[in-house]
């Protein structure tokens, strides 16, 4: 009896065994769908090609793009290069940085796209509360007003950085993940678009994930497209806005400092937060009003010839969402001003200020 009772026992067991073996058959099957080219092989192309599943991609499809994507050394190398030292004293890097952006051609270059764009910036600005000034100096730091918006295929931009890059290799999957669901979504081709060595696409240069979060189909055709310029702009005004972004307030207030040396001892950077009181206790105030705010970053800026000490507002930090960089931010911020004060100029010419 106790061995007939085994027998049943055995064979439900075998039964489960084989329910299991399956499931688990089927998922490594999926896993192991052949990948050829230059990512054959690569560490997590099994567990990419098993996680797309989730979003609809069949193991066929997944596969036959990645096999289609290919390995840039280039990239690696770019993405290898290492970030300067920080200085102990100034050198002029802000001002050899804000030169790059602020020329006299970005800035009337930059006049030329809002007049070109002016309907649809009018409507951003009106939708999302950020002034066109701001969405225009954005293209322009960006993608010089999308005359570079990058000629590297995306696909293999982030296949390269998700699978042979081990660094970022996390984020950059996540980044391809979102590219191959925006091409679906948006029934483009993963071959197609080009872009920066880092995947970031169009005239604003989003992410994958940016896109999916943040563009918008500002010219009303059904279709997300930030090659476009119009689109571009409604995408870049909803991101600001989406961030955080104040219809009204100022962005930085340049300030006056009595002792160098003791505001060089503070800490400073978008990401710093002081009250008004305390820095003027320091010697540190706005030269002008600042009207209703709580905190400040306290900006540091080492320009030729010393450094220059600004107070960031909130509209501040949100334009480093787009970039955490202070350089990058204010370069934005005195671009935007510099393209305002230029197009407002009843003849178009010259206009001189510190913003």
């Amino acid at each position: 009896m106790s061995i007939l009772r085994f027998i049943p026992l055995l064979a439900l067991l075998l039964v489960g065994c084989g329910t299991s073996s399956t499931r688990d058959d089927g998922a490594y099957n999926a896993m192991h769908v052949p990948v050829s080219g230059d990512f054959a092989g690569a560490p997590g192309v099994d567990a990419f090609i098993a996680r797309m599943r989730q979003h609809g991609y069949s193991p066929e499809r997944t596969a036959a793009i990645l096999s289609g994507a290919r390995r840039q050394q280039s990239i690696i190398d770019l993405m290898d290069q290492q970030a300067p030292s920080k200085s102990t004293g100034p050198t002029g890097a802000w001002t050899r940085y804000r030169a790059k952006f602020l020329g006299e051609d970005s800035i009337n270059n930059g006049v030329a796209f809002w007049r070109r764009n002016e309907a649809a910036l009018d409507r951003a600005a009106a939708h999302y509360g950020v002034p066109p000034e701001y969405i225009v100096a954005i293209i322009g730091v960006e993608t010089r007003y999308g005359g570079f918006t990058g000629k590297t295929r995306i696909i293999d931009a982030l296949a390269t950085l998700a699978f042979a890059y081990p660094r970022r290799a996390e984020y950059f999957t996540g980044e391809l993940e979102n590219f191959l669901i925006m091409a679906r979504e948006e029934n483009i081709d993963p071959f197609a678009p080009r872009g920066s060595f880092a995947g970031a696409m169009g005239l604003g240069q989003f992410m994958p994930s940016s896109f999916r979060d943040h563009a918008v189909d500002h010219d009303g055709d059904g279709h997300r497209d930030l090659w476009n310029p119009a689109d571009a702009i409604g995408s870049v005004a909803n991101y600001f806005r989406h961030h955080g972004w104040q219809p009204g307030e100022a962005v930085a207030v340049r300030a006056s400092v009595e002792s160098p040396a003791a505001a060089r001892a503070l800490k400073s950077g978008f990401n710093t937060s002081y009250g008004l009181n305390e820095l003027a206790g320091r010697g540190i105030k706005p030269t002008r009003a600042l009207g209703r705010t709580g905190t400040v970053s306290l900006l540091e800026l080492d320009a030729q010839g010393g450094y220059e000490y600004w107070l960031g507002l909130k509209n501040f930090y949100v334009i480093t969402r787009y970039n955490h960089s202070t350089y990058y931010a204010m370069a934005v911020h005195q671009l935007a001003q510099a393209i305002r004060s230029r197009k407002d100029a009843p003849d178009g010419t010259r206009v001189s200020s510190t913003w």
